[in-house]
Parts: structure tokens; C-alpha cells; sequence
């Protein structure tokens, strides 16, 4: 058993040497390259369990902490943490990677290339949910970028170049937001020990929620709103989102997978993590534009996937609409005053989180579901399928299983975060969860019109008909696996809660006690 203060360490750079493991493997004997990428997947996977029999539930404080002088001029840490917010996204991290290795067998060229390049990828999300030092943060936020990026725009389909160029340019201009807002709160924090300025989250955010706070009226709005913007490019909301349906009509399938359920929810743990915390005044002032981001959000999101013929394209735009329930969730703080109650914020930001969790499971599956059919007849037009329940029956049940996750249905995944979210919106925002509940309805009905058009009626209208064989193997395994690990989040969600509530119940608590104070 590895020591505490080493797992996580060990977890997030695990992948890396898996990569630099595949770099001294001759490129020609693909399936050692493949099984070499799946073992390290997999123990990254095994790694990241090994972190729950030492968790402490009862603790809303950072756990398995590391801290170790990087950068000492500027007072940067090597510092890794996890709580409530960040295992439950760790975990869903190393489990979506894990299937979406095993969807990489689809996968026939520069296979090496492909694979060193998911598992630096993994690196970095990993980074991304256990640093506890801005700058590390930041470092490994950008470390994530490159790796999409060329797996964008060298494994991706017809327009792959402009999908990955798109896709840089606007989680860049997120990073240089970030990046300015990083340097104003370096620059106006103070070490209580020493009196140096500190990229240090944890000291940050204890500093922003205290008598003093952290930066004064003037700059924490303009702090929070460069941060949130920066995040929101990720989740992303509506009107920074255009990049991701582009992105995921041409990532291949496993990218598609890990940029749905991953990728996204870096942009909802940045919100919570840091700009949440560090600038409470400020969340509290933009509460009402926060809930309008949301439902905007879940209800363009939900018009726009109705409106699509491209398969894939639709699953992008369901993306674009479930995520909008995150920002909602999290943005129903309501008017700050003296006698602020966070009951029904920790609702919605327990229904945020377990939002994430719930789309980064639904969301793979469908990616997956899509380009298995694909990967056979070699399009994705809704409209010239049709009858594939006849042909591929087990395909169909398993599709229509995790399509009805993600249409939110009780006793699976989906269902859990919006009614959680609906619910605490309904205390200050009652027309905001009116307008969110429609958009349950709406998801019903694209969803439900698309098994329609792809599985049901008398025969396939489309091309390469003789190529609906049944699903292979590894196929059955990935699909079926997601699908019961949405019924398992569907029926017991206190598996995820256990872990998340203390934490959640900390920061709300904190940042509402900070606006109460003033």
C-alpha cells in the first residue's frame, strides 16, 4: 500500500509514465502499444480507488495534502488536495479515461502518436482536480490543452483542422482571462505567516471568506468575472460554447468521450474551486446573471439539439443544455443580506455537482453509442436511419438505456442534479425553475424523436446497409459497463453525496457567512 501523501502524486503522473513507456516501444507492434496504454489506464484507475478507504467522509477539509517548494522566489508550490468537490471528478476522470481507451482500438492510425498523447491528456485533467496551488493549476490546466489539440486536428474527421484551431483559440482566450485574474489575486493576497503574496487556494480562499476579505470592492467583480468567463468557455455556456459542437462532430469517438464527460466538468470544478471561494461579494452581486447564464443555457441548448440531423451533433448540443443546469445550480444564491441562507444554494450546488457526474457517465455513453453505428455505415445523418432495432437489437436496448439517462429519467443518473438543481432555484428564481423544468421536457422530446428516427420504422434508408452487424465484444463491455454504472448512480447517489455534502456544506457556508458579516 503506497502512503497517502505519495498516491496522489502517483496517481496523476501514472499516465505520464505510461507515456514516456510507449516512447521507447517500436510504433509497428500496435497491439503492445494498445494493451501497454490499457494496463496504465487501468492502474491509474485501481490508483484512484485506492483513495477512498483513507478518505475521511467527516472531513469537509482538504485530504491526502502534498506540498513541496517549486518556484520559491514567487512562493509557487508543488501542492496537490483532495476533498468532496475534487475526488468525486478525480474518480469520474480515471473511470471515463479507463473506457475510453478501450473505445481506442477503433482507432488505425499513428496509433503510438494517438496514445501518448491520451495519456499525457489524462495527466492533465488529473492535475486539474487535485492542484491546490493556483499556479500549478493553472500549469496543468494548459498542459491538458495541447494533447486535445492534436488529437482534434490529426485523428479528427473532415474539418478536423478547423475544429481543433477553434477549439485552441477559445480555451486560450479562457486561459488568458484566467491568467490575468490569476496575477490580481497573487498581487493583492498576503501570507498571514510571513506576509508574501501566495498562489495558495486553500489560504486563499480562508483569506477572501475572513473579516478582511481579499480583494477590495472595486476588483473582485472584475476578478470574478475574467475567472468565470475562462471556466464558462469550458462548460461551456451559452454564448461561449460555439466550439464544442464543432469539436466534438470531429474529434473521434474515445476524444468525443473523454471532451463530454471530462473536459467539461474541468470548467464547473474551476467555478466551485476558485472563483466561488475567492470572490464571494461578487458571486453573491451576479447571482441573478449566474441563473440567466444557466437557463439560457439549458433551454438554447435543449432548441438547438431539436433542430439537428447530425447524430453526433445533436449528443453535442444535449451537452451545451445539461451542463446549464451546473451553472444554474450553482448560481441560485440569491440577494446577498445580512440573514443569507445557504440551505437551498447547497441544494443546487450538490445538484450541480452530481450533475457532472451523472452527464460525464450519460454523455460517454452516447458519445460511444454514436460511433459505434458510425464506425459501421460511416455517417451520422438521423434521417436515413431508421429500423436498426430490428437489426442490431442489443445495440438498440443498450442506446436506449443510456439515452434515457441522459434524458433524466428517475432511477438513472440524469435524474438526480436536475431535480436538485429545479428545486433550490425554485426558492429565489420560481419562474428560473419553471423555465428549467420545461427544459427536462424538451429533453424528452429530441431524445425521444431521435430513437425514433434511428431505431424504430420499417427498414435502414441509408448507405452500407450490409454493414449493421452486431457489436463486437469490446463494444458490449464499454457500453454495458457505462450503462450500469448509470443505473447505479441513478439508484444510490448517496454513494457520491457521502463524499460531496461536508465540503459543499463548508463552502457555502463560508462564503454566505463573509456576506452576512459585512
Amino acid at each position: 500500500m503506497f502512503e497517502q501523501p505519495f498516491l496522489p502524486t502517483l496517481i496523476i503522473f501514472a499516465p505520464t509514465l505510461g507515456a514516456l513507456a510507449l516512447v521507447l516501444m517500436p510504433k509497428d507492434n500496435e497491439d503492445s502499444l494498445r494493451y501497454t496504454a490499457l494496463a496504465v489506464t487501468v492502474a491509474t484507475f485501481l490508483l484512484t480507488l485506492m483513495l477512498l478507504p483513507g478518505y475521511d467522509i467527516s472531513n469537509p477539509g482538504m485530504q491526502f495534502e502534498v506540498s513541496h517548494e517549486w518556484i520559491p522566489n514567487w512562493n509557487i508550490n508543488y501542492q496537490l488536495g483532495l476533498d468532496g468537490i475534487s475526488l468525486p471528478l478525480v474518480l469520474l476522470t480515471s473511470f471515463i479515461s479507463l473506457w475510453a481507451m478501450v473505445a481506442s482500438w477503433s482507432i488505425t492510425k499513428q496509433i503510438k502518436g494517438y496514445l501518448i498523447l491520451f495519456l499525457l491528456l489524462e495527466t492533465g485533467m488529473l492535475g486539474v482536480f487535485m492542484a491546490t496551488d493556483f499556479f500549478l493549476f493553472y500549469v496543468f490546466w494548459e498542459v491538458m490543452l495541447l494533447p486535445m489539440y492534436f488529437l482534434i486536428g490529426i485523428w479528427g474527421g473532415p474539418r478536423k483542422e478547423y475544429a481543433a484551431i477553434k477549439f485552441f483559440l477559445f480555451t486560450l482566450f479562457g486561459s488568458v482571462l484566467m491568467l490575468v485574474a490569476l496575477l490580481m489575486i497573487y498581487f493583492n493576497s498576503s501570507d498571514p505567516n510571513n506576509g508574501e503574496h501566495i498562489f495558495d487556494l486553500v489560504k486563499l480562499a480562508a483569506a477572501a471568506q475572513g473579516e478582511g476579505g481579499l480583494l477590495g470592492g472595486d476588483l473582485q467583480p472584475w476578478a470574478f468575472w475574467l475567472l468565470f468567463i475562462g471556466f464558462a468557455i469550458k462548460v461551456p455556456s451559452v454564448p461561449v460554447h460555439t466550439w464544442l459542437p464543432d469539436a466534438h462532430v470531429e474529434a473521434p469517438t474515445p476524444i468525443s468521450m473523454i471532451l463530454a464527460g471530462v473536459l467539461l466538468k474541468m470548467g464547473g470544478y474551476g467555478i466551485l474551486r476558485i472563483a466561488f471561494p475567492l470572490c464571494p461579494e461578487a458571486v453573491f452581486q451576479g447571482s441573478t446573471a449566474l441563473v440567466a447564464i444557466g437557463v439560457i443555457s439549458i433551454i438554447y441548448g435543449a432548441f438547438a439539439a431539436m433542430a439537428q440531423t447530425d447524430f453526433k451533433r445533436l449528443v453535442a448540443y444535449s451537452s451545451v443544455s445539461h451542463m446549464g443546469y451546473v451553472v444554474l445550480g450553482i448560481g441560485v444564491v440569491g440577494v446577498a443580506s445580512a440573514d443569507v441562507s445557504s440551505d437551498y444554494w447547497q441544494m443546487g450546488i450538490n445538484g450541480a455537482m452530481f450533475q457532472m457526474l451523472g452527464h460525464g457517465v450519460s454523455s460517454a455513453g452516447m458519445f460511444f453509442m454514436v460511433g459505434v453505428v458510425y464506425d459501421r455505415v460511416h455517417h451520422r445523418n438521423i434521417n436515413e436511419f431508421g429500423g436498426l432495432a430490428g437489426k442490431m437489437p442489443l445495440y438498440t436496448g443498450l442506446s436506449a438505456g443510456i439515452f434515457f439517462a441522459g434524458l433524466g429519467l428517475p432511477g438513472l443518473c440524469g435524474f438526480i442534479g436536475e431535480v436538485f438543481v429545479v428545486l433550490s432555484a425554485w426558492e429565489n428564481y420560481p419562474i428560473a425553475a419553471v423555465v428549467a423544468a420545461s427544459g427536462v421536457i424538451l429533453t424528452a422530446g429530441y431524445i425521444l424523436w431521435t430513437l425514433q428516427r434511428v431505431f424504430l420504422g420499417a427498414e435502414y434508408k441509408g448507405p452500407h446497409e450490409e454493414a449493421l452487424t452486431p457489436m463486437l465484444g469490446r463494444e458490449k463491455v464499454v457500453a454495458g459497463v457505462l450503462l450500469v454504472f448509470a443505473i447505479i448512480l441513478g439508484v444510490f447517489p448517496n454513494l457520491m453525496f457521502q463524499y460531496m455534502v461536508p465540503s459543499i456544506e463548508k463552502l457555502a457556508n463560508g462564503m454566505a457567512g463573509r456576506i452576512a458579516g459585512l
